[in-house]
């Protein structure tokens, strides 16, 4: 929207509208027609004296050239003379009255008459006679009028100026009049509304002084009413109240013997608390003694481990299923050992008999006893919590912050991942290993918790088959893919090895334990052979990261515990055909006594206090290089079958048990911070 114009700013303009335009000279109004054609005649007239003086042209063009005039400005203020102030815009009317009243009383100047376009007036002489025309070659005259004609204009141009000045001195003067008496009159308006709206105020506040009169008559004669009724009250409230003195000085000498029972109290209670801060000393005492003890809890059951071995091996046969044969009297023996005969027994012998080999009278050859011992041997009656028991303790040095690690070797269909995993059906009496482990693990850091332990468990699950590692633990469209799962450091400088893209599932309870097992379970690789309908084709690793921490002591404590379900191993018949299955089988097969081999090279490596461990000659070894070598805790369960017909396969595996169970490697050293 276009701003309105201020009416003083109008008139200034209109007043400047007015003033003569003084344009450049070569623009000045001359009488050009004449001019002309006073200059074509004198050209013919000369004609020929041009051509005698053509050295003259220059001059002559020079002359008859027009004289440029310098630009007119405004006349400047006289010395002395201040501008006007600036008056700020308004939005007001065209015309105020104190611009009229200025216009009004300015005098006009003298007019001007107005010439014909085209035409120019000789400048006036001083005899006030009209100037003779001059001929037409006279040409410098001729500039001298024009001159002279100039001269008077410009003075005529600073006349106006001048009076343009004055003009709007007298504009400015009357605009300062016209705003103080604005500013005067707004400032007396006002003041009569003030003195108004006083007035009315005045009136209102006397109709309320009035009303307000006439409500605190009424309320005077109320309270005067009121004031009756109150001295009644106050002489029934005299009487309530003698009434009540007598009652408190009952109940001061109340108080009197309530003090004195106090005082007998407070010394109670400052005896009772000497007694409390005894018992909290008695207290701190004995928990002092109770960590000591703790600690000596952990150092001699630690001594009791290493008494037994820091490798040992268990032997376990497992029973005969329905529809097996059973094996002849006398194949398996179990012998006790020069202890107590109650003791459990440690020793084990096998009787294979020979057809092929005979005497000289053709009667077959005796059966061939081989003799092996071990740290335990559990017969084929012994139950799952039978076999916990026994590596309760080795569970439980996991939480002291030891590497503990637990392998189940032996043929397939030998009872491995039974005695690990336990039975389907989810009954407690055949619960495996892992399941036990771990309930005996929350239960140890619940009763540790009483004394300033905290524990964190973390848990993951992977196989290796076919030198490929796979994570058991897997849901979605990564179920069954091992490429993407590498075995790495857990950071520069870092000892501890964890899988890439594998899952790390934190554990406090059974339920969730369960629910990892039978994830596992749904994911790892089996398949058919010769000698189990549903056999393990892989090594599996469940791994358990306790982490310990006392914050009271500032101790803080960390270890794996990894129990591993080895695969078992059944020997082709080379002469057999092979199909694409069979040569699956043959591959499986291969890797998994690969592997096995190396595990064995291992443990004699350690054995031998060798310089250099072929810990990276397995996928399986360098998964557990932090819990084979000198600060781990190892135990096996050689696991094999009581039929006959597995007697090859089982006296390779109890050689093979027999060999580790004479190594001996360092003290294991816990790890603590």
């Amino acid at each position: 929207m276009e701003p309105q114009r201020s009416p003083l700013l109008e008139v200034k303009g209109n007043i400047e509208l007015k003033r003569p335009l003084v344009k450049a000279p070569s623009r000045l109004p001359l009488p050009g027609s004449r001019f002309k054609r006073g200059l074509d005649q004198m050209e013919d007239a000369l004609e020929p004296e041009k051509k005698r003086t053509r050295g003259l042209g220059t001059a002559t063009k020079f002359a008859t050239s027009y004289p440029r005039a310098p630009a007119l400005t405004t006349v400047p203020q006289a010395q002395g003379q201040t501008a006007a102030p600036k008056v700020p815009k308004k939005t007001a009317p065209r015309c105020s009255t104190a611009v009229a009243t200025v216009l009004k009383n300015q005098k006009p100047g003298p007019a001007v008459p107005a010439k014909k376009p085209g035409t120019a007036a000789a400048p006036p002489k001083p005899g006030g006679k009209k100037p003779s025309k001059r001929p037409a070659w006279d040409l410098k005259g001729q500039l001298c009028d024009l001159n002279a004609e100039l001269k008077c204009y410009r003075e005529r141009t600073q006349t106006l100026d001048q009076e343009n000045q004055q003009l709007q001195d007298q504009l400015r003067e009357a605009q300062q009049q016209a705003m103080a008496l604005g500013a005067e009159r707004r400032t007396l308006d006002g003041e009569l509304a003030r003195v108004r709206a006083q007035a009315e105020q005045g009136q209102q506040e006397l109709g309320h002084l009035h009303a307000r009169v006439l409500e605190l008559e009424a309320w005077l004669g109320t309270q005067e009413g009121l004031v009756q009724e109150l001295q009644k009250e106050q002489l029934e409230l005299q009487e309530e109240r003698r009434v009540l003195v007598i009652q408190l000085e009952e109940q001061e000498r109340r108080l009197q013997v309530s003090e004195a029972a106090l005082s007998d109290s407070q010394a109670e209670v400052t005896s009772l608390r000497q007694e409390a801060a005894a018992q909290a000393a008695l207290l701190a005492e004995r928990g002092e003694r109770l960590h000591g003890l703790e600690m000596d809890r952990r150092r001699l059951h630690n001594q009791l481990q290493e008494l037994k071995g820091n490798i040992r091996v268990f032997c376990r046969v497992r029973p005969v299923l329905p529809g097996e044969p059973t094996p002849p009297p006398g194949f398996l023996l179990f012998p006790s050992g020069p202890g107590v005969p109650s003791d459990p027994p440690t020793h084990l012998s096998l009787f294979r008999s020979d057809e092929r080999r005979g005497t000289l009278s053709g009667m077959p050859a005796a059966p061939t006893r081989h003799d092996f011992s071990f740290d335990r041997v559990f017969p084929p009656g012994s139950g799952q919590d039978e076999v916990f028991e026994e590596i309760a303790m080795l569970v439980q040095s996991a939480l002291d912050g030891y590497p503990v690690c637990i392998f189940a070797y032996g043929q397939t269909g030998s009872g491995k991942t039974f005695t690990m995993e336990g039975g389907p059906g989810g009954d407690p009496q055949v619960e495996g290993l892992i399941p036990r482990a771990l309930r005996h693990l929350f239960s140890v850091a619940g009763d540790l918790s009483s004394q300033g332990w905290t524990y964190s468990f973390v848990a993951s699950y992977v196989e290796i088959y076919n030198e490929t590692v796979r994570d058991l633990l897997a849901t979605g469209t990564r179920k069954g893919q091992g490429g993407d799962c590498e075995i790495r450091r857990a950071g520069p400088g870092s000892e501890e090895l964890v899988v890439t893209n594998a899952r790390y599932v934190p554990v406090s309870c059974e339920k969730e334990v369960e629910a990892l097992l039978h994830l596992a379970r749904q994911n790892r690789a089996v398949a058919r052979t010769a000698q189990n309908e549903r056999s393990s084709r892989s090594h599996s690793v469940f791994q358990l990261q306790i982490s310990g921490e006392h914050t009271g002591r500032g101790l803080q404590c960390g270890a794996p515990l990894n129990l591993v379900d080895l695969a078992g191993s059944e020997r082709l018949d080379p002469g057999l055909a092979l199909g694409p299955g069979e040569r699956e089988r043959l591959r499986e097969t291969q890797a998994i006594n690969s592997s096995l081999s190396t595990l064995g090279l291992v443990i004699m490596a350690l054995s031998n206090k060798e310089s250099h461990v072929p810990y990276r000659n397995s996928k399986l070894t360098y998964l557990l290089q932090n819990s084979l070598g000198g600060s781990a805790k190892m135990l096996m369960f050689v696991n094999i079958s009581p039929l006959e017909e597995n007697v090859s396969e089982s006296l390779n595996s109890l050689r093979f048990a027999s060999k580790v169970n004479q190594c001996v490697i360092g003290t294991a050293q816990a790890n603590k911070k």
